[in-house]
């Protein structure tokens, strides 16, 4: 089939097939995840970024392709998730600015807009590295530009960029060699590719099956149910038998031998565990909210049937007192904005807790297999209610996202690069709130680097790194972002992680409790670290947080 001319019409099929590829394929770019860590969730998060730009597209009624592809890089840009969502929106807003002013597309305005894109990727990228989605987006759209010049086919052109991009994306292990060492293509060039090929579809009509229909029972709406409104603030803090608020998305049938799911047995278990419960199926997936005592158990019977997409944990007793504190505080007007606040991004009532505790002003429930959004970010910025703002990521693949809202928000910000939750916690050591936002961001981050990073998680496939052989199921120990210690025992694991990242000027440890660790084996770990080393102090606190059960940090 031959199309001269993209209209408003086409591109839309585009963009929605393109959004039914990434959808349908999220779980194999998430497999690609370069280390046998289960917190893969590149797939996940161009799906998420993805979907909020074809929701905009599909909802408006314009019939210029250039109206509806500001909307795409608009709902791309605020629903960005990780590096590769927001490499994903920059590819798609130099595509947009390039086609601004188009009723239609032509064959050589779609290469121009690929070239575009290509453009403004690499310049929002402060050191873009090659083998990446990067590389896949610069030789597709170079393979477009050459097309362009031989046809007025915008047909031929889109199969010269899918083609291209997978040459590109074959190419990247020997670009990385991380991913030659592991034996997989970049995961986010592999996503890009699937969004390619939906857009070929979409082009060309030639569609293998169903395509993409916004989901509208999304967990944000299954939470503004009855029980979530009125006046909470009349309610006794006291009175809460079942204090967090927990929801969670299964994918069905993925992971290791998921069990059969029945919907009647899963949610009469849950019943069981809380109260407030509301369970919303497909043959896809199943979306639980709860408000329980046991976060933990809530997220390990889901996994029993399926992958974890979304989680989230609210301790309503905190939230409660908040509200009535600030109804005695201000009962008839806004309070004034506070000099300094900071934002902390971590996933586990028990690290929001422990945040909140060291001063910061507002916790955003996020971290590894749940990256926030770049409008979730501002969302927290707001909510923090302070003239000046630090950020704290606590994950490299939030860095992107958090720079992206700083510059959206309407107050002073700044970003602390707080690679992990440990680091997150020394860094508020350097937080003053009467200081300016530079000076805190210059102590905040000189406190990184007094603190190493631990964290304990179960290897979900054999693989070898950096010379270290590693079993599936083994626990491994991972030492600031390293791949350290891979043993069958977890215990074992983390007693030896400990030991390699203490030094002799070591004087404290910190072990944090994730969902699925135990007090006993924490007590355990923290007994072999006393024992040989009599000098060191050994804190424990419950984290909750899901993937990783113990989290440690040595000062």
């Amino acid at each position: 089939m031959e199309v001269t001319e993209i209209t408003a019409a086409k591109f839309s099929d585009m963009i929605r097939i393109a959004a039914h590829r990434i959808k349908k394929n999220a779980e194999f770019v998430n497999s690609l995840n370069v280390f046998p860590v289960p917190d893969g969730d590149t797939g996940t998060n161009m799906f998420l970024t993805f979907q909020t730009g074809a929701k905009a597209v599909l909802e408006s009624d314009s019939d210029q392709v250039g109206e509806l592809a500001k909307h795409l890089g608009k709902g791309l840009l605020m629903g960005a998730r990780g590096n590769s969502g927001v490499i994903s929106s920059q590819l798609f807003r130099g595509f947009a600015k390039s086609v601004a002013s188009k009723d239609t597309l032509s064959a050589q305005d779609l290469a121009d807009a690929f070239a575009g894109g290509v453009e403004t990727a690499y310049k929002a990228v402060m050191k873009p590295v090659e083998g990446t989605i990067l590389t896949v987006a610069r030789e597709g759209a170079k393979a477009g530009l050459k097309a362009a010049t031989q046809t007025t086919d915008a047909v031929v052109v889109m199969n010269a960029v899918v083609k291209a991009a997978k040459r590109a994306l074959a190419k990247t292990p020997d670009l990385l060699p991380v991913l030659k060492e592991v034996g997989v293509v970049d995961s986010g060039g592999q996503g890009l590719v699937f969004i390619y090929e939906g857009f070929k579809e979409g082009l060309s009509g030639e569609v293998d099956d169903d395509a993409y229909v916004p989901d509208e029972t999304e967990m944000g709406e299954m939470v503004k149910a009855t029980h979530h409104q009125g006046a909470q603030a009349q309610l006794n803090p006291e009175d809460i038998v079942y204090g967090y608020c927990t929801e969670m998305m299964v994918n069905l049938g993925k992971g290791d031998s998921p069990k059969p799911f029945d919907y009647e047995t899963f949610r009469q278990y849950l019943n069981q565990l809380g109260d407030s419960t509301l369970v919303v199926a497909d043959d896809e997936v199943v979306k639980v909210h709860v408000h329980t005592e046991h976060p933990g158990t809530v997220f390990k019977y889901g996994q029993q049937f399926g992958t974890l997409e979304k989680i989230k944990v609210d301790n309503m007793r905190l939230q409660h007192e908040s509200i009535i504190e600030r109804e005695k505080e201000a009962p008839a007007q806004e309070q004034p904005k506070a000099f300094a606040g900071v934002v902390a991004i971590a996933a586990g009532a028990g690290l929001g807790e422990l945040f909140k505790s060291l001063g910061v002003t507002h916790v955003l429930n996020g971290g590894q297999t749940m990256n926030p959004s770049t409008n979730d970010i501002l969302e927290a910025i707001t909510a923090a209610h302070a003239e000046n703002v630090i950020v704290l990521p606590n994950n490299s693949n939030i860095f992107m996202a958090a720079t992206e809202a700083a510059k959206a928000a309407d107050v002073n910000v700044a970003i602390v690069k707080s690679r992990t939750i440990n680091q997150g916690m020394t860094a508020m050591l350097g937080f003053n709130p009467e200081a300016t936002l530079e000076a805190n961001t210059e102590a905040m981050t000189e406190e990184l680097g007094n603190v190493i990073s631990g964290s304990v998680t179960q290897a979900i496939r054999d693989t070898t790194i950096d010379g270290l052989e590693i079993h599936k199921d083994d626990w491994m120990g991972i030492i600031d972002n390293k791949i350290k210690i891979a043993e069958p025992d977890r215990t074992q694991a983390a007693s030896d992680m400990v030991a390699a990242m203490l030094d002799e000027d070591s004087e404290i440890v910190t072990l944090i409790i994730g969902a699925d660790g135990s007090e006993a084996e924490a007590t355990a770990i923290a007994e072999s670290i006393t024992s040989a080393n009599p000098d060191v102090e050994v804190e424990i606190h419950q984290g909750d947080q899901p993937v990783y059960p113990y989290l440690v940090s040595v000062e």
